[in-house]
């Protein structure tokens, strides 16, 4: 659970072509990232919310969290048999609108224990 710094598919980042082969986003760490997932992990925001165009990182410039111009580079990996018991796992954008933010917003999970 963290900040691994990968966006893991296109559909983690607002402009793919604009980000193609760029730190966050190169071929080399998307891989190690399913390398990781080829160890029984899933991807548990991903697997619950399978659209584009939501993100837990955008850059202070260019008034990037307004227009939504982010990536995704935070994850939760569950183990597969964990998988069933999340019931929700999603972005909380709230505290990145407070005057001094993380350029990150936390990712969270609901599991049913």
């Amino acid at each position: 659970m963290g900040d691994f710094n990968i966006a893991p598919t296109d559909l983690d980042v607002h402009d793919p072509e604009l980000w193609k082969d760029q730190v966050l986003v190169s071929q080399r760490e998307r891989d190690c990232f399913s390398r990781l997932l080829d160890l029984n992990l899933v991807d548990s925001f991903r697997a619950l919310n399978p659209e584009a165009g939501l993100f837990s990182w955008w850059d202070y410039r260019q008034m990037a969290f307004r227009r939504n111009h982010g990536l995704r580079i935070d994850h939760i990996l569950v183990s597969r048999p964990l998988m069933p018991l999340v019931k929700k796992v999603w972005i909380e954008k709230a505290p990145r609108k407070l005057e001094k933010p993380s350029d990150h917003a936390p990712v969270v999970i609901e599991i049913d224990l």
